[in-house]
């Protein structure tokens, strides 16, 4: 199977630096000299990603982003063949209307709709909205919420009693086709039981190749002993010039923007986090200007991690 590449919306700002605001800090750090994720905007750069042919866009979700799936309702009739991955949390949305959301959605954009479950970011941020679970709480969750969305679209009717839900003639009026393939990271044992048991594609971050490896197998064995297949994506982002040396040229211009406080700050932000993700990827680098990456989640810099100068 060919590889897949996606685009990535900028719903929180855009801009040509990293410095940006954090899912778990407590205001907006994007500057106001950025520019705004208007709809135009975002239409402009949707309607790119669709004409150089890229597979799809990823649409995020979080305090500082533009709500996912509304921006993707909004952009999908200025696209022609451009796919939507929309991200969101399943604790925020009940298991039947997420169902009936997509379905509406695949329907309207002729299958163009793809779902990245997130199954929670930082406390912090999870309390914002109302979500007061722990780390494997919210995995837990996550599965009877697969669990129900999955059931609604392949049968007329479902009845579940969970921990976490319950639903009684759960439906929808007409069940999505295609199916909206399932999209899902997470790097603790929780999250990779549910990656092998309910997603299309696992997503892993951009950590050296022996460790990816390592989870991909995992998730593969995992799958495999359910009797099912699951693919494999890589989230990161790259810098694309005529050489190596021109690329890394442009990534030490960016990092020299990053104060050592602003280092410091993201370091001790993540490596506190529940998100085992983030702990392996801030454990990569260490808070060392020199071994500094990063991805960003809705829009300039949020979420670290470790970039070797070597090719992956």
């Amino acid at each position: 199977m060919s590889a897949k590449f996606f685009w990535f919306l900028p719903t929180t700002g855009d801009s040509r630096s990293i410095v940006g605001g954090s899912h778990a800090s407590s205001h907006h750090a994007v500057p106001a000299s950025h520019r705004k994720p208007s709809r135009r905007y975002l239409a402009e750069v949707a309607r790119a990603a669709d004409r150089l042919g890229f597979e799809g866009v990823l649409t995020p979700t979080g305090t500082w982003c533009e709500d996912a799936w509304l921006t993707a309702a909004a952009l999908v009739p200025e696209t022609e063949r451009l796919k939507f991955l929309v991200a969101f949390r399943p604790g925020l949305v009940p298991p039947t209307l997420a169902a009936q959301q997509a379905a509406t959605l695949q329907r309207f954009s002729e299958g163009r709709v793809l779902l990245n479950v997130v199954s929670g970011s930082d406390d912090r941020e999870q309390r914002r909205f109302g979500d007061w679970l722990d780390h494997d709480e919210r995995y837990s969750r996550t599965g009877e919420f697969l669990h129900i969305v999955n059931s609604v679209w392949r049968q007329e009717s479902v009845d579940f009693t969970g921990k976490h839900y319950r639903v009684e003639d759960a439906r929808v009026s007409e069940p999505p086709d295609p199916l909206p393939q399932i999209y899902f990271g997470g790097s603790s044992p929780p999250a990779l039981e549910i990656a092998a048991e309910y997603t299309d594609v696992y997503l892993t971050w951009g950590e050296p190749p022996q460790l990816a490896a390592d989870k991909i197998a995992k998730v593969q064995q995992l799958a495999q002993a359910r009797g099912r297949t699951v693919r494999f994506g890589i989230r990161l982002h790259t810098i694309s010039r005529a050489t190596s040396e021109a690329a890394w040229a442009v990534a030490d211009e960016l990092l020299s923007e990053l104060t050592p406080e602003q280092i410091a700050s993201a370091t001790a932000l993540h490596s506190r986090s529940e998100s085992e993700g983030q702990r392996r990827m801030t454990a990569l680098h260490g808070g060392r200007l020199d071994q500094l990456g990063s991805t960003p989640t809705c829009g300039p810099v949020s979420v670290w991690y470790a970039a070797a100068r070597a090719p992956l």
